[in-house]
């Protein structure tokens, strides 16, 4: 099924050809009056130039009139076997349609209401016939049930003609030109950018980046820089003031040559000044007992540390290289790089 833009933004148009794949651009008067456009030919020749192929109108009071208008379109330098002239179905519009297409043009017959005015439109040779959904179930008629019956029509009697699904309002028109079997679509953008989004797909998408992420990525490459470190010989007093300083809740305390001693946490100041009151804080750190921290080597992944985090409860543990402290690892810094 060929897809198209339906637009006349030329933000959006040049962001969704990026995509590669579009068919191309439907546009119409009412688009471009509504985008204060004030130089159509201007802007005609600029889109044929950023576009596959470019669907434009020709109007006129009479088939001559029209044929006029689309050979005044195509002296502006545009390419004919990449325009397709857009002519409103009439007796005159079918008439000129049928001149457009003896000449070797491209026809789309739009403004389609009722299966005969389509039927009218592929017997003149029309390249393409093109019911409008939304305006049509706007008005409380069966818009799906025309459009089967057009490319009923097309497939039973073997016109050359393609059936386009156009006033697109939702995502679901889209499922239901695909189920329909239509030939193209002409959707706006806003709709189109929604067409590949899912909450779903979302969140699998996720879940496997972080999956990833722990199975490549290095405890070291991960920690949160701040690393709050003190002797054993330093006060309780001055640990205190040194985690604030970090904004941390813990701090490690090392012996003489660097070696972990233990890990002094918040929890443990909160514990010790209601078991022995203020004057705990005239202690140093190593008067008091520690039990062995809960750690993680610097040089392992992500899915090592995971584990321990599953495993302990906790949501900091402390990263040690060669024995010495390196940083600690916040359970958060396992989802975020």
């Amino acid at each position: 099924m060929e897809l198209y833009l339906d637009s006349a933004d030329l933000k959006e148009i040049e962001d969704a050809f990026q995509l590669g794949f579009l068919t191309g651009l439907t546009t119409t008067p009412t688009f471009m009056h509504r985008g204060g456009v004030t130089d159509i030919d201007g802007l005609i020749v600029k889109l044929s130039k950023i576009v596959p192929v470019l669907q434009i109108e020709a109007l006129g009071d009479t088939a001559q009139d029209v044929l006029k208008e689309a050979k005044r379109q195509l002296a502006l330098g545009l390419d004919p076997k990449k325009t397709v002239f857009k002519i409103p179905v009439s007796l005159e519009g079918v008439k000129a349609c049928n001149l457009l297409r003896r000449e070797g043009l491209l026809v789309n017959v739009h403004l389609i209401y009722t299966l005969q005015q389509a039927y009218m439109a592929m017997q003149a040779g029309a390249s393409y016939v093109c019911p409008l959904v939304g305006r049509l179930q706007d008005q409380g008629h069966d818009a799906l049930d025309l459009v089967e019956q057009c490319v009923f029509a097309v497939n039973h009697y073997g016109y050359d003609t393609k059936v386009m699904f156009s006033s697109v309002r939702n995502a679901e028109h889209v499922r239901n030109a695909i189920n329909l079997g239509v030939h193209t679509i002409t959707v706006p953008w806003k709709i189109m950018k929604a067409l590949t989004e899912n909450n779903f797909t979302s969140l699998g998408t996720q879940q496997f980046i972080e999956h990833t992420r722990l199975m490549t990525v290095k405890v070291k490459d991960a920690i949160n820089k701040v690393n709050p470190v003190v002797s054993a010989d330093t006060s309780l007093t001055d640990a205190i003031v040194k985690m604030t300083e970090f904004g941390f809740g813990a701090i490690t305390i090392t012996n003489g040559s660097g070696q972990v001693v233990g890990v002094f946490t918040d929890g443990d100041l909160r514990r010790k000044l209601q078991q022995d009151g203020r004057n705990v804080l005239g202690q140093k750190m190593g008067d008091f007992k520690y039990n062995t921290p809960i750690s993680v080597d610097a040089n392992s992944l992500l899915t090592d540390a995971a584990d321990i985090f599953k495993k302990s409860k906790v949501d900091t543990i402390l990263v040690t290289e060669n024995g010495k402290p390196a940083g600690m690892l916040d359970i958060q810094d396992l989802e975020s790089d």
